[in-house]
C-alpha cells in the first residue's frame, strides 16, 4: 500500500475552522515506517487558486509555518501534504485535504452587541436566566453559514429548533475583562430560504454566577447576562445576510427558574415550549420584551485554541436501592464530573429532585465536603408524556446520587450519567502487572478529566473549583502525557500572563477571584508561582512547541526577577508567606501548610530551579546572554541553598524527605558525595517510616525520582507500592475511584476527614504517574516533541510486565516489557521521524531507528558470552 501521511492539523487544534491566527502552523504524520521524512511539499487551495511550496528539505513534520500570505478573516484554505522519505526517488501520494477557516481576526469584523434581558433585576439575587431570540427572513438559497458566537456568562444557540454545536459551558472561563473566547459553528444545514429564527438560552456562569468559597461572590465581570452573536449567512447568489445581535432582538424568561454553578438547576417544563427557536413560536413563552444592550470590547474576542467542554462517556449506576420513605439511591461505580440526563413521565407539576455526593456515609449521601456547593437539580414535568432532560449550565462530580419525587418505578436506563470535561485528544496509557496500581493509574486519569474542565481546577464538587497554579504546575508532566492539553494549557497560561501583577507576583489561582483574607490580597508563593517557568518547558519538552515557550517567556522571567529581588543579595528567599510543602500527612485538618520541610528551604529551591529553567528557555530561544545571566543566577542561588540548608556532614537541615527530595531532583547539590549522602538518606527515612507517604503537594512528585537517581528504585517501589495509610495505594483500598485531596480524605475506620477541605477528585497527589510512564514502563522524551524517545524501564517491585503507549507529536511511541526466565524482555516502537535510545538496565545505550524492535537481555548476554 503507497505512502500517505495523516491530514494536516493546525496549531494544536483537531478543526479547523474558526482559527483564531492568520498564519496557523500545520503539523501532519507520517505513517510508521523504518523510513523517514527527507523532504515535503504542501498545496494550499484558496477557492480554487494553488499554491504548492515546491520540494521543501527537511524532516519537520510539526508545526511548521504558514508557508503562504496570511489567512484574511473568513477566508477558507485546503491543505495537503506529500513527502519523500529516505531513498525514495518519489514522493508519496498526497494526504486527504484538511481545511482550515479563518475566524474573525479583526475587531472590526464585528457588529454585535451584547443583548439581554431588559427587565430589573437584584444583582445580589439568584437571578432567573433569559433566553433571546429573533426571527428573520432569507431572500436567496444558502451557500454556508456561520455563527460566530459568545457570551457574558454561558450560552446555547438554537437555530430553526435546532441546537447549534455539542459543546457545554461555553464560552469557558478567562478574565473576562481582557479575553473573551468565542466559537464558530458551521450552520449551513439549520438554514433555508424565507423565514428563519435564531434563539439562545443564557446563563450567569462564571461571568456574574456564584463563584467562590466562604459563601462565594456574585458579580465578579458584571451583572449583565448577554449573548454576542453574529450569524453571517452567504447566499448562492454571492449576497450576504448578516443578523447580529442588537436591540431588535427580544427576551423572554427561561423554563430554567435558577442555575448555577455550584448550586445547580431548577426547571419547570411547564414553562417551554420546543418552538421557542422557530419562527412565530407557540406555547406559554410565546410572549417576548425588548432586549437591553450592554458594551464589550471587539478587541478583546479571540478564537480557541483547544477543544471546548463536550460529554465524552455515559455511564449507567451499577447498583440503585430504594430507600423506605422512597428516595431513590444510585452508584455509578465511578466519581466523575458532569451531571444526569432522566427519562422521566409522570403528571404535570411533578417535581423529581437529583441530589449529588462523592461518597456515602451511613448509606446516605456525604455531602458537609461540598461546603455551600449544594449540588441540586430538580425538574418539574409538564404532564405531556415521557420526557428526556438534563441540565444545561451547571455540573457536579459525584459517584452516588438521590433521586426523590421520581413518579412509578425507575426504570433501567432512565437515569445515565453524563461525563463532561474540556474534550482533549487521549494521547497515553500506561498498564502492568498489579491490578492495584493500574486502579491507581485509572485514578489519575478521571481526576484529570474530572478537573479539566475549560481551566485546571483544584476540585470539581465542591464550592472552589478555582485554577490554583501550583497544583497544575506539579501535575502538567503528567497531564501532557496522558492527553492533548497543550492547547488547553497554553490559553490557561495566556491568563495567568494577565494575571500577573506588575511587581511578577504569579496568583495562588487563575482566573482570580476574591478568596478572603487567607488568599487577599495576592502574595507570592514559591511552587504555585513556578508555573510560569516550569509549566511552559514541560509543555515544550512534550509538545515540541517553541512558539508557546517564547510567549510565556516573559511571564517566567518576570517570576524570576521578583523572586530575586525579595531575596536580595543573599539569594535566600527567606520571607514572606509560603504554602511550603502543602498537605503533609502530619499537617493537622486545620493548618495544611504545618509540614516537616522548613518552607523557606522549599522557596529558596524553587527560586534556584525557576532561575534555571529561565536560562534554559533563553537558550533555546537563541538568546545566548539572557541564558548566562540566569545561568550565573542558578549557581548562586543553589551555592546559597546549600549554605544556608545543607550541614557539613551532608544532610539537610530540614531532615525530611521533601527537602532531599528537592536538593537532589532539582540539582542543588554541590557533588556526587553529596548527591549519594542525601539520596541514602532520603531511603533511610522512607525505610524508617515502612514506606508510608511523608511528603505533600512539593515532595511527593520529585521523590520517585529522587530516589531512582541516586540508586534506590527498590525504595521508590515500596514508596508505590505501600497500601498503608498514607499512600497513593490506600485510598485504593478504601475503593476510591480518583485522585483524593488529603492523604486520607476518609480515615481508616470509614469517617471523613474533618477538615473543611476534604475533596475526593484531586489530581496533585496523582502526580506520581509521572514517574510510572518514565521510570516503570520507561518512556519519556529525550529531545523536545519525542524526536528522541528514552526507553529506560527499571522494573521492580514485584511487577512482572509493563507497558506503555503515547501519541507524540510523530506518531505512537510504545514500550512493553516483561520478566522472563533469562532476563528482561523488551519491545519498543519508534514513530517515524523520531529515533530511540534503549536504556536497560546494566547496558550500554542502544540508539534504535524508526519502527519496532525487539529485544531480550537473555539473548544478549549468550552473545556476550
Amino acid at each position: 500500500m503507497p505512502l500517505q501521511p495523516a491530514p494536516v492539523t493546525f496549531e494544536h487544534l483537531r478543526d479547523g475552522l474558526g482559527i483564531g491566527v492568520a498564519e496557523p502552523r500545520l503539523s501532519w504524520r507520517v505513517p510508521a515506517s523504518p523510513a523517514s521524512q527527507k523532504a515535503y511539499e504542501l498545496e494550499l487551495d484558496r477557492a480554487g487558486v494553488l499554491h504548492r511550496t515546491g520540494r521543501t528539505p527537511g524532516g519537520g513534520q510539526v508545526l511548521l509555518p504558514w508557508p503562504d500570505r496570511p489567512l484574511n478573516s473568513r477566508e477558507r484554505v485546503s491543505v495537503r501534504v506529500r513527502v519523500w522519505t529516505d531513498g525514495a526517488t518519489e514522493p508519496s501520494s498526497w494526504s486527504e485535504p484538511s481545511t482550515v477557516e479563518a475566524g474573525l481576526l479583526h475587531a472590526e469584523d464585528w457588529t454585535a452587541v451584547p443583548v439581554g434581558p431588559a427587565w430589573e433585576q437584584d444583582p445580589e439575587s439568584d437571578r432567573r436566566p433569559a433566553r433571546v431570540r429573533r426571527e428573520f427572513t432569507l431572500a436567496a438559497p444558502v451557500s454556508h453559514a456561520r455563527l460566530y458566537v459568545t457570551a457574558h456568562g454561558l450560552y446555547e444557540a438554537e437555530i430553526n429548533g435546532r441546537r447549534v454545536g455539542d459543546d457545554t459551558l461555553s464560552p469557558g472561563w478567562t478574565v473576562y475583562g481582557e479575553r473573551l473566547r468565542y466559537h464558530t459553528y458551521d450552520v449551513t444545514g439549520h438554514l433555508a430560504e424565507g423565514p428563519n429564527a435564531i434563539g439562545a438560552w443564557l446563563a450567569d456562569g462564571w461571568y456574574r454566577g456564584r463563584i467562590g468559597f466562604d459563601g462565594g461572590y456574585r458579580n465578579l465581570y458584571g451583572s449583565d447576562q448577554s449573548l454576542i452573536a453574529q450569524l453571517e449567512v452567504h447566499h448562492t447568489d454571492g449576497t450576504t445576510t448578516v443578523i447580529a445581535t442588537d436591540p431588535t432582538w427580544q427576551a423572554a424568561q427561561s423554563p430554567i427558574l435558577f442555575v448555577g454553578l455550584y448550586e445547580g438547576e431548577t426547571f419547570d417544563a411547564r414553562l417551554h415550549h420546543s418552538s421557542w427557536s422557530t419562527p412565530q413560536p407557540t406555547g406559554p413563552d410565546a410572549a417576548w420584551g425588548p432586549v437591553a444592550t450592554a458594551v464589550r470590547d471587539p478587541r478583546t474576542l479571540f478564537a480557541p485554541g483547544s477543544a471546548p467542554v463536550r460529554c465524552t462517556e455515559e455511564i449507567l449506576p451499577v447498583s440503585h436501592s430504594t430507600t423506605a420513605d422512597g428516595r431513590h439511591l444510585l452508584d455509578f461505580g465511578q466519581n466523575l464530573v458532569g451531571r444526569l440526563r432522566i427519562t422521566v413521565d409522570g403528571p404535570a407539576g411533578t417535581t423529581v429532585t437529583l441530589r449529588h455526593a462523592e461518597i456515602l456515609q451511613d448509606g446516605e449521601l456525604a455531602t458537609r465536603p461540598l461546603r455551600e456547593a449544594v449540588s441540586v437539580d430538580t425538574y418539574v414535568l409538564d404532564g405531556s408524556g415521557r420526557q428526556t432532560w438534563e441540565p444545561r449550565f451547571t455540573l457536579h462530580g459525584f459517584r452516588h446520587a438521590e433521586i426523590t419525587g421520581w413518579p412509578g418505578e425507575l426504570a433501567e436506563g432512565a437515569v445515565v450519567a453524563r461525563v463532561h470535561h474540556t474534550d482533549m485528544r487521549r494521547t497515553g496509557w500506561f498498564e502492568c502487572s498489579d491490578p492495584m496500581i493500574n486502579r491507581l493509574h485509572d485514578n489519575v486519569v478521571w481526576s484529570m478529566r474530572g478537573n479539566f474542565v475549560d481551566i485546571p481546577t483544584d476540585c470539581p464538587q465542591r464550592d472552589e473549583r478555582l485554577g490554583w497554579t501550583g497544583d497544575i504546575q506539579v501535575f502538567a508532566p503528567t497531564a501532557s502525557f496522558l492527553y492533548d492539553c497543550a492547547g488547553m494549557l497554553d490559553s490557561w497560561l495566556g491568563d495567568v500572563a494577565v494575571e500577573q501583577l506588575p511587581d511578577g507576583t504569579i496568583p495562588w489561582y487563575v482566573p482570580v477571584i476574591p478568596g478572603g483574607p487567607a488568599w487577599t490580597p495576592i502574595k507570592p508563593g514559591a511552587a504555585w508561582g513556578d508555573v510560569a517557568t516550569l509549566t511552559p518547558w514541560v509543555l515544550y519538552q512534550r509538545f515540541g512547541d517553541l512558539g508557546l515557550l517564547r510567549r510565556h517567556f516573559p511571564m517566567g522571567r518576570a517570576w524570576v526577577d521578583l523572586m530575586a529581588r525579595l531575596a536580595g543579595e543573599s539569594r535566600l528567599w527567606d520571607s514572606g508567606d509560603q504554602l511550603g510543602d502543602w498537605l503533609d500527612p502530619i499537617a493537622p485538618p486545620e493548618d495544611p501548610a504545618a509540614a516537616r520541610t522548613d518552607r523557606y528551604l522549599v522557596a529558596t529551591a524553587y527560586f534556584a530551579w525557576s532561575a534555571r529553567h529561565v536560562q534554559w528557555a533563553a537558550r533555546e530561544l537563541g538568546d545566548a546572554e539572557t541564558a548566562a545571566e540566569y545561568g550565573r543566577l542558578a549557581d548562586e542561588v543553589a551555592e546559597a541553598f546549600r549554605a544556608r540548608y545543607v550541614r557539613a556532614d551532608g544532610r539537610m537541615t530540614s531532615d525530611a524527605p521533601t527537602a532531599y527530595s528537592l536538593a537532589l531532583a532539582f540539582g542543588l547539590l554541590a557533588d556526587d558525595r553529596q548527591r549519594q549522602i542525601a539520596g541514602d538518606r532520603l531511603a533511610e527515612l522512607v525505610l524508617a517510616d515502612d514506606a508510608r507517604i511523608a511528603t505533600g503537594f512539593v515532595g511527593t512528585p520529585l521523590i520517585c525520582d529522587a530516589l531512582t537517581a541516586t540508586g534506590h528504585v527498590d525504595v521508590a517501589y515500596r514508596l508505590l507500592t505501600q497500601t498503608e495509610c498514607p499512600s497513593w495505594l490506600y485510598p485504593v483500598t478504601m475503593g476510591a475511584t480518583t485522585i483524593w485531596e488529603r492523604w486520607d480524605s476518609l480515615r481508616p475506620d470509614g469517617t471523613l476527614n474533618p477538615g473543611g477541605m476534604t475533596s475526593f477528585n484531586h489530581y496533585a497527589l496523582g502526580a506520581v504517574a509521572d514517574w510510572m510512564h518514565r521510570v516503570v514502563a520507561g518512556l519519556e522524551p529525550a529531545e523536545p516533541g519525542y524526536r528522541t524517545i528514552r526507553f529506560s524501564p527499571r522494573p521492580g517491585g514485584g511487577i512482572t510486565w509493563a507497558k506503555a503507549t503515547h501519541e507524540t507529536p510523530y506518531g505512537t511511541a510504545a514500550v512493553s516489557w516483561e520478566q522472563t526466565a533469562t532476563g528482561l524482555s523488551v519491545h519498543v516502537t519508534v514513530p517515524s521521524g523520531c529515533q530511540g535510545v534503549l536504556e536497560l538496565p546494566g547496558r550500554a545505550p542502544l540508539t534504535v531507528g524508526p519502527g519496532a524492535h525487539h529485544l531480550d537481555t537473555g539473548d544478549l548476554d549468550r552473545t556476550a558470552a
